[in-house]
């Protein structure tokens, strides 16, 4: 294994260590690469390689800027499609196919996203290692989020003792290891179970894991920090039933 940003994560495969930089290096925040495609119609390039995460899990995509020789543009979108990730830009000039561009990650955006992207991790390793419940559901944005479990009830009570469970957990700093893990090894990892790595498409092999150490292990394609302490101060700002079983804690990361 490897913490996110210090060394290529084990079982990496090196397609993706060459194109997805943000999947290997989440404190990367400048690149070079190579146009593949210009889309003209929809204002979007495709790249050799990108450090702009392109979205997924519930995690926003990034944004920043491409740099090329006679233009600049700002990053509206970034998404996957058609087995690229294509980077849509605010201006009506675009790259040429094949120019050579800069990109500059919006790093102060990208860097509450970890911290906000981890804390819901923690949250997670906290009502497992409290009930031992899966997540239902989750979404986020920079600097919030909200994650749905399998609980039989909810209480501001409880809400509260989840956020002391939290920012124990941040002080306690805990490394954030990433690694690659083959299918067949992560069928067989109980570790795993509460992430329904089973639901994740089988072409997917091998499985990126993040492990905060000693508190959660799960498969997740998104980008972290390098240790709990890193997050900041973490507050419960709501508790929702959203059903029978379906209990709704909301966070916020703070300074």
């Amino acid at each position: 294994m490897a913490v996110p940003g210090r060394q290529v994560p084990t079982g990496a495969p090196p397609e993706l260590v060459d194109s997805e930089l943000f999947a290997v290096d989440a404190y990367l925040r400048e690149f070079d690469s190579e146009v593949l495609d210009v889309d003209r119609e929809q204002s979007r390039v495709a790249l050799r390689r990108t450090a702009f995460f392109p979205g997924g899990g519930g995690q926003p995509y990034d944004l920043g800027r491409l740099r090329w020789d006679g233009g600049a543009a700002d990053l509206t979108r970034v998404k996957r499609d058609g087995g690229r990730i294509w980077h849509w830009l605010g201006a009506a000039d675009l790259p040429s196919d094949g120019a050579e561009v800069e990109g500059v990650l919006d790093w102060e955006r990208r860097h509450l996203t970890m911290r906000t992207h981890t804390a819901l991790h923690i949250l997670c390793g906290v009502i497992w290692t409290e009930f031992g419940v899966a997540v239902t559901g989750g979404n986020m944005e920079p600097g919030k989020g909200r994650l749905d479990f399998a609980l039989d009830a909810m209480s501001v009570e409880l809400g509260q003792r989840v956020e002391s469970r939290i920012n124990e957990e941040i002080a306690a700093a805990r490394d954030i290891l990433v690694a690659f893990v083959g299918r067949e090894v992560a069928d067989e990892d109980a570790a795993l179970i509460r992430t329904a790595a089973n639901l994740i498409p089988r072409e997917i092999d091998p499985l990126r894991v993040i492990d905060i150490v000693g508190l959660d292990k799960q498969a997740d394609g998104g980008t972290h920090v390098l240790s709990t302490s890193e997050v900041g101060r973490v507050a419960v700002t709501g508790t929702e039933s959203k059903g029978k079983g379906n209990k709704r804690i909301r966070l916020e990361v703070r300074d």
